[in-house]
């Protein structure tokens, strides 16, 4: 199963409306750099049917460097994470059988 690249979203949005691949690359980036945004000022995003983007905090541990395996303190930080929504696990789940 192939990745679905930023180029073959573009085209596809494209291809769906009717606007130009350079329109809708604007609108592409325009939608990501808006979610990022809000992610940034604490806000979820939640578009319904689809899911919800929220930032998850995470706390300051201790790992291991796979290559060397010293340990290496990782500092505290946020991480953004997607909640698929039921009505798109249930799509994919008929679509997927």
């Amino acid at each position: 199963m192939a990745n679905v690249t930023k180029q073959e979203l573009v085209e596809a949005i494209a291809h769906q409306t009717g606007i130009t691949q350079v329109d809708s690359k604007i609108v592409l980036e325009s939608f990501f750099e808006t979610i990022c945004y809000s992610l940034q000022q604490g806000r979820n995003v939640e578009i319904r049917g689809f899911g919800r983007f929220k930032v998850k905090r995470q706390k300051a541990r201790l790992a291991r460097n796979p290559k060397t395996g010293e340990k290496i303190h990782v500092k505290a930080g946020f991480k953004p994470v997607f909640e698929a929504s039921r009505e798109l696990k249930k799509k994919m789940n008929r679509e997927m059988e």
